[in-house]
């Protein structure tokens, strides 16, 4: 088993290539690998609770483990309190830790 680190920037009300990492993410899933979905920058803006982003709900309900960058966050006014259930708020010391452990990386 691989282990991935995705890192989406885009804005997926803007770009339909992020629903493209979306689905990536899922596959690689599918074949029992670990992958992380790091959401930043306008990327963060389908975890709030009645977004409604191409792609997001099924990535989100799926094994891949989905995170967003807790200062994109802060900048766009999105508590944790109102993100879709199963996200979680994380530092960018992740991505860094993720690299650090071998990660296969790729970056949107």
């Amino acid at each position: 088993m691989a282990k991935y680190l995705l890192i989406e920037s885009r804005d997926p009300f803007e770009s339909n290539e992020v629903t493209r990492t979306y689905n990536f993410a899922q596959a690689l899933a599918g074949a029992g690998n670990e992958v992380t979905l790091f959401l930043v920058q306008t990327d963060v803006l389908p975890v709030r609770a009645g977004a409604q982003a191409d792609g997001f709900a099924a990535v989100a309900g799926s094994d891949v483990a989905v995170l967003a960058d807790e200062f994109s966050l802060r900048e766009r006014a999105i508590d944790s309190g109102r993100m879709v259930a199963g996200i979680s708020a994380a530092p960018l010391d992740v991505v860094i830790d993720q690299l650090a452990d071998g990660a296969k990386t790729l970056w949107h």
